[in-house]
This record gives structure tokens, C-alpha cells and sequence, in this order.
């Protein structure tokens, strides 16, 4: 799999955003679920940079992350937030991205970039809600009382916002999808100097 240098510079800059995303709210927790951006962000990587591209992305983020950068919310990176409970949503970035991507290779209507920025967000929400169920039960702190039910409801508080900020992912990206495509397609038929 070869990635041409506007490729690796896309894959770059949804990186960055990642981590904006991941910190401009993130002083707000409702359980122990940071409130951030970072749906809305993956979501539009797959939608706009397809399903390898955008997986690499998220993928890229996740290793800066685990290195040791503080990319995650609150400012946390290294390989100790894998114990945290909310590591789950971490981890569903690289498949939101990459699925949200395909639904788009595959059909990529104005009504098609929607349902699949909704897709994105219920695939986010079952992988990371249910992650954070079993670490909280397993090896995090669980308040007295934990419940699957309990998880869920910590989701309840970013859920509108989610919902939200995805229905607007899927109405800006077709624009900035085509957009994209044409700059990209003009770029790589651009002759060498």
C-alpha cells in the first residue's frame, strides 16, 4: 500500500484535529466520560478521506497517543490509557473511520453521507460504552451500585451532541469530499518540475 505525500499530509491533519477535538471540551465528564469532539472528527476522516485513508488517520492518532504525546482528553497520552475505562472509544475511532469510509466508496449521496456519519456515531457509542462497562467491572474503580445500565446512562449527557455534530458531519462532507477529490486528482496530474 503505497501513500502519496498529499495522502500522508491528510492523514497528518486529521491527526491534529483529532487532538483539538480531544481537548477543547474535555474539562467536562459526566461518569468518568470526558465530553469531546473527537466523534465528530473521525466521522468526518472516513467520510472525506475514504475508508483506508481515514482509518490510517485515526490509527496515526492512536500511536502518537500511546507514545506518549498528550493528544488524548484531558492532555493524556502513553500507554497507561489503555487502563483507563473510556479507552474503548479510543479504539473505535479506527473503525469508525474506515466504516463510515466504505459506506461512502460505496454509495455517496447526500443522504448516504448522513446515514453514515450515524452509523459511525452507534458504532463509537456500542464499542466504547461497552468497553468502559467491563474495565469499570474488571479493573477500573466502578462505583458502588455499577450497572450496564449505569454505563449507558453516562451516555445519555453527549448523546444530542453527538447526534448533532454528526448529522453535521454528514452535511458538510460532501462538499469538502468532492472538493478534496478534485484538489487531489489536480495535484497528482500536476507534471514534475
Amino acid at each position: 500500500m503505497k501513500l502519496k505525500t498529499i495522502d500522508i499530509t491528510l492523514a497528518a491533519v486529521f491527526a491534529a484535529l483529532m487532538t483539538i477535538g480531544a481537548n477543547l471540551t474535555s474539562l467536562l465528564v459526566i461518569g468518568s466520560v470526558p465530553i469531546t469532539l473527537q466523534t465528530f472528527f473521525c466521522i468526518l476522516a472516513g467520510l472525506i478521506l475514504g475508508s483506508r485513508l481515514g482509518a490510517i488517520s485515526m490509527a496515526v492518532y492512536t500511536m502518537i497517543g500511546l507514545a506518549g504525546a498528550p493528544v488524548f482528553a484531558q492532555l493524556s497520552g502513553g500507554l497507561g490509557v489503555t487502563f483507563k475505562p473510556t479507552f474503548g472509544f479510543i479504539l473505535s475511532f479506527i473503525l469508525v473511520a474506515y466504516v463510515c469510509g466504505k459506506m461512502i466508496e460505496a454509495k455517496s449521496s447526500k443522504k448516504m453521507f448522513i446515514v453514515a456519519a450515524l452509523v459511525g456515531m452507534v458504532i463509537n457509542y456500542g464499542v466504547g460504552t461497552n468497553w468502559m462497562y467491563v474495565a469499570m467491572k474488571l479493573w477500573a474503580a466502578a462505583p458502588e451500585g455499577f450497572t450496564y445500565e449505569m454505563a449507558w446512562a453516562w451516555m445519555l449527557a453527549p448523546l444530542p451532541k453527538d447526534i448533532l455534530l454528526s448529522v453535521c458531519a454528514g452535511l458538510i462532507a460532501p462538499r469538502l469530499y468532492r472538493t478534496l477529490s478534485k484538489s487531489t486528482r489536480s495535484f497528482s496530474n500536476k507534471p514534475a518540475a
